[in-house]
């Protein structure tokens, strides 16, 4: 009975084990677990990966950010402020509910209407509409307050909710009178639970437990390309080590970010492959430059030394970048210059490099009046970005050296993100993806002066405000004309560069490491997809 109890168990564990390959289910090890299923509440790479799987946006893109169709079939803009999405015909969504303009329609009103929502990325697009009507029932007009050339690069992250989720009449964009939803806001929590996590994506949520695990479950009613595994199980695994222990023990199918010392450990072994590919994201410092005293600094003389563009500019030098990418990121990143890879738009086509030059920092604090530097606190993340942790470590250690004592402060993103949001931190070091493929992504969160009312400026913890940057700025993101925009964005670019209330550090590469029997390609946008990878025949 024994032996038979054994090789029953035996033929289970290798029918598991197949099953990834058959088709079943996918395993995958994710180094940064999403921190809700609301597709609305914070807009970090895990999370929008996530709802990705369950939810669908009107504008999609691949995995070279070219734009492609979603739940829109179509789109043009038909004057400087008016667009036209013409709507796909047919779809379900997870419940059966036939998707509808309205769905659109209350999806903005409810990022309008989100209080648990960080930062307010996704409420910054809604806040540039100006009307919602729907035309002979599949066509959405769209018309925003003032030129919106990247309305629809903005729509690939605005992913459509089921109006159903909460009581209503009749659905209309007119946000002073709640659109006509008569009910309570639908919260985070009944995202989490399942209960609103009701989408039109390739799968349906079955479980949500934070620390544990997600996992879900195809949707068979799904309009799109029916994906190749019935079941998705991701499991949050932040160190690396174990994560690479656990593809080759067989425990995962797929993993993202393996260190890229241990993929030596893969070359030559036909049961296992891995992609390397660029992204768009760059890690960044950003600086308290609007308050005097700032909360986390110490200096001689009580004022806030990084209001002073000489200590700016002596951080940036005191960093020598290209070890960084090295020795911590194993070659997996790119030393930056800019905060976006060169070539993209609006971009700098060759920014001056940021030189390591740790003597001529020294002068320019001496010049700023701290020849004996200052105290301060770098607060990081320790389970988002790739090395996270290691890197603030590297660049405080780069930072004494010059005289600026430096402490690091890592945390789980789960705390850090809430707290960079009330600004509680003095010195931070974040991540950014432009996922609009422009530089105007980066810079309308993270540089440009406040302005709620606009959606400009909502991740600028720093306070920074440069009135001669924000002419140039505002005047480019309104601009429709390509060739235009562009050279406004590259002023903008280089305004920002020279006044550095951010520093950027790097680009992240990101790698995936699979089972030889998948294929998969990895995204520019550092999505981790199961639609990404398939049985290979």
């Amino acid at each position: 009975m024994t032996a038979r109890i054994a090789i029953a168990a035996f033929a289970t564990l290798f029918a598991l084990a197949a099953g990834a390959a058959h088709g079943q289910a996918l395993r995958v090890g994710l180094a940064s677990e999403p921190t809700s299923m609301d597709p609305h509440y914070h807009q970090a790479t895990p999370n929008d990966a996530l709802s990705a799987h369950v939810f669908d946006t009107l504008v999609a893109a691949d995995a070279g950010m070219k734009l492609i169709p979603g739940l829109a079939t179509a789109w043009k803009p038909v004057n400087d402020t008016t667009w036209e999405f013409t709507l796909r015909q047919g779809v379900k969504f997870s419940n059966g509910a036939p998707f509808t303009p309205e769905d659109v329609i209350f999806t903005f009103c409810r990022v309008l209407n989100n209080p648990q929502a960080i930062a307010g990325s996704y409420a910054n697009i809604a806040l540039k509409i100006d009307k919602m009507d729907v035309k002979d029932g599949s066509t959405l007009v769209i018309t925003t307050k003032a030129p919106y050339p990247l309305l629809a690069n903005e729509l690939t992250r605005m992913w459509i909710l089921w109006s159903g989720i909460a009581q209503h009449d009749q659905i209309r964009f007119d946000p002073e009178h709640k659109c006509g939803v008569t009910g309570p806001w639908p919260k985070m929590e009944d995202f989490n639970s399942g209960k609103n996590a009701i989408g039109t994506g390739p799968y349906a949520l079955k479980s949500f437990v934070r620390g544990t695990g997600i996992t879900l479950e195809r949707n068979e009613g799904y309009w799109g390309k029916k994906p190749a595994w019935k079941e998705v199980r991701l499991t949050p695994v932040p160190s690396a080590g174990p994560r690479m222990t656990g593809l080759l023990a067989g425990d995962f199918d797929l993993i993202e970010n393996p260190a890229a010392r241990d993929l030596k450990r893969l070359d030559g072994d036909k049961k296992f492959k891995y992609v390397i590919t660029p992204s768009v994201r760059v890690l960044f410092l950003q600086m308290d430059v609007g308050r005097n005293p700032s909360p986390q600094v110490q200096s001689p003389d009580g004022k806030n030394p990084l209001q002073d563009l000489r200590v700016r500019r002596a951080i940036s030098m005191a960093i020598d970048r290209k070890a960084i990418t090295q020795r911590i990121m194993d070659g997996a990143a790119t030393p930056a210059n800019q905060f976006l890879p060169d070539g993209m738009f609006g971009a700098l086509p060759h920014a001056p490099e940021l030189k390591y030059d740790p003597a001529g920092a020294k002068k320019l604090l001496a010049e700023a009046g701290y020849p004996d530097g200052f105290s301060i606190t770098l607060a990081a993340t320790n389970d988002r970005y790739i090395n996270d942790a290691a890197v603030a470590q590297a660049v405080a250690q780069y930072l004494s050296r010059i005289g600026i004592k430096t402490n690091v402060n890592a945390m789980t993103r789960s705390v850090f993100f809430p707290q960079r949001a009330k600004r509680e931190f003095s010195f931070a070091m974040g991540g950014w993806g432009s996922d609009t493929g422009e530089a105007s992504s980066f810079l309308t969160y993270w540089v440009t002066s406040l302005d709620k009312d606009r959606g400009l400026g909502t991740s600028n913890y720093g306070g920074f405000s440069d009135p001669e940057f924000d002419k140039v700025f505002r005047q480019a993101i309104t601009t429709v004309d390509p060739a235009q925009r562009e050279k406004l964005l590259q002023e903008a670019v280089r305004r920002a560069l020279d006044q550095l209330p951010s520093i950027p550090l790097h680009f992240e590469s990101s790698t995936w490491a699979f089972r030889g029997d998948i294929s998969y390609e990895g995204r520019a946008d550092q999505l981790t997809l199961a639609a990404s990878a398939r049985p290979a025949h």
